[in-house]
Protein backbone atom coordinates (compact mmCIF):
# COMPACT_ATOMS: atom_id res chain seq x y z
CA UNK A 1 0.00 0.00 0.00
CA UNK A 2 2.68 2.54 1.22
CA UNK A 3 4.97 1.36 -2.32
CA UNK A 4 1.36 2.35 -4.42
CA UNK A 5 1.10 5.74 -2.85
CA UNK A 6 4.79 6.40 -3.36
CA UNK A 7 4.23 5.82 -6.95
CA UNK A 8 1.38 7.71 -7.05
CA UNK A 9 2.88 10.60 -5.72
CA UNK A 10 5.91 9.78 -7.98
CA UNK A 11 3.79 10.15 -11.08
CA UNK A 12 1.26 13.18 -9.99
CA UNK A 13 5.09 14.86 -9.35
CA UNK A 14 6.39 14.02 -12.57
CA UNK A 15 3.09 14.82 -14.51
CA UNK A 16 2.97 18.23 -12.55
CA UNK A 17 6.33 18.69 -13.81
CA UNK A 18 5.52 17.98 -17.46
CA UNK A 19 3.07 20.32 -17.04
CA UNK A 20 4.89 23.39 -15.87
CA UNK A 21 7.38 22.96 -18.61
CA UNK A 22 4.53 23.01 -21.39
CA UNK A 23 3.27 26.01 -19.60
CA UNK A 24 6.38 27.91 -19.60
CA UNK A 25 7.22 26.85 -23.10
CA UNK A 26 3.57 27.92 -23.93
CA UNK A 27 3.96 30.93 -22.67
CA UNK A 28 7.32 31.95 -23.84
CA UNK A 29 6.09 31.21 -27.45
CA UNK A 30 2.53 33.65 -27.08
CA UNK A 31 5.14 36.47 -25.71
CA UNK A 32 7.79 36.72 -28.48
CA UNK A 33 8.18 40.13 -29.24
CA UNK A 34 6.50 40.58 -32.90
CA UNK A 35 8.96 42.20 -35.65
CA UNK A 36 8.52 45.75 -36.16
CA UNK A 37 6.28 46.81 -39.26
CA UNK A 38 8.64 47.90 -42.18
CA UNK A 39 7.32 51.20 -43.43
CA UNK A 40 8.66 53.00 -46.41
CA UNK A 41 10.93 55.91 -46.03
CA UNK A 42 10.33 58.42 -48.38
CA UNK A 43 13.07 59.89 -50.27
CA UNK A 44 14.44 63.42 -49.01
CA UNK A 45 14.34 66.60 -51.77
CA UNK A 46 18.16 65.78 -52.23
CA UNK A 47 17.71 61.91 -53.51
CA UNK A 48 14.62 62.48 -55.49
CA UNK A 49 16.38 63.33 -59.28
CA UNK A 50 15.46 66.37 -60.92
CA UNK A 51 14.33 66.56 -64.63
CA UNK A 52 14.79 69.66 -66.18
CA UNK A 53 12.05 71.17 -69.03
CA UNK A 54 14.17 70.08 -71.84
CA UNK A 55 14.30 66.40 -70.37
CA UNK A 56 10.85 66.39 -69.93
CA UNK A 57 9.81 67.07 -73.42
CA UNK A 58 12.01 65.07 -74.95
CA UNK A 59 10.74 62.17 -73.03
CA UNK A 60 7.05 63.57 -73.83
CA UNK A 61 7.55 63.85 -77.08
CA UNK A 62 8.98 59.91 -77.72
CA UNK A 63 7.08 58.62 -75.18
CA UNK A 64 9.90 57.02 -72.76
CA UNK A 65 8.04 58.25 -69.42
CA UNK A 66 4.65 58.21 -68.16
CA UNK A 67 3.69 61.43 -66.42
CA UNK A 68 1.98 60.83 -63.22
CA UNK A 69 -0.06 63.93 -61.69
CA UNK A 70 -0.64 63.98 -58.50
CA UNK A 71 -3.01 66.85 -57.76
CA UNK A 72 -6.87 65.86 -57.08
CA UNK A 73 -9.18 65.28 -59.86
CA UNK A 74 -10.76 68.58 -59.91
CA UNK A 75 -7.66 70.03 -60.86
CA UNK A 76 -6.58 67.85 -63.21
CA UNK A 77 -10.13 68.04 -65.28
CA UNK A 78 -9.14 71.74 -65.51
CA UNK A 79 -5.80 71.33 -67.10
CA UNK A 80 -3.18 68.62 -67.39
CA UNK A 81 -0.59 67.39 -69.55
CA UNK A 82 -2.17 65.01 -72.49
CA UNK A 83 -1.89 61.65 -71.65
CA UNK A 84 -0.68 62.28 -67.36
CA UNK A 85 -1.97 59.06 -65.41
CA UNK A 86 -3.63 60.98 -62.37
CA UNK A 87 -3.18 59.41 -59.26
CA UNK A 88 -3.99 61.97 -56.22
CA UNK A 89 -0.80 62.07 -53.60
CA UNK A 90 -3.39 61.13 -50.98
CA UNK A 91 -3.90 57.59 -53.05
CA UNK A 92 -0.41 57.15 -53.88
CA UNK A 93 0.86 54.44 -51.69
CA UNK A 94 -2.53 52.61 -52.58
CA UNK A 95 -2.45 53.19 -55.96
CA UNK A 96 1.47 52.33 -56.62
CA UNK A 97 0.95 49.04 -58.04
CA UNK A 98 -0.60 50.55 -61.46
CA UNK A 99 2.88 52.06 -62.06
CA UNK A 100 5.96 50.26 -63.75
CA UNK A 101 8.84 50.83 -60.99
CA UNK A 102 10.91 50.02 -63.95
CA UNK A 103 9.88 52.75 -65.93
CA UNK A 104 10.45 56.49 -66.22
CA UNK A 105 8.25 58.40 -64.00
CA UNK A 106 7.99 62.09 -64.24
CA UNK A 107 5.64 63.88 -61.46
CA UNK A 108 4.02 66.67 -61.43
CA UNK A 109 1.62 68.88 -59.53
CA UNK A 110 1.35 72.41 -61.11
Amino acid sequence: MADNRRKTFLLILITGGVLLVLSVLVWNFLNQPTAPAIIPTPASVEQVQRVSLEEAKAAYDAETAVFLDVREASSYNVSHIPGAVLIPEGDLIDRLNELDPSGWIITYCT
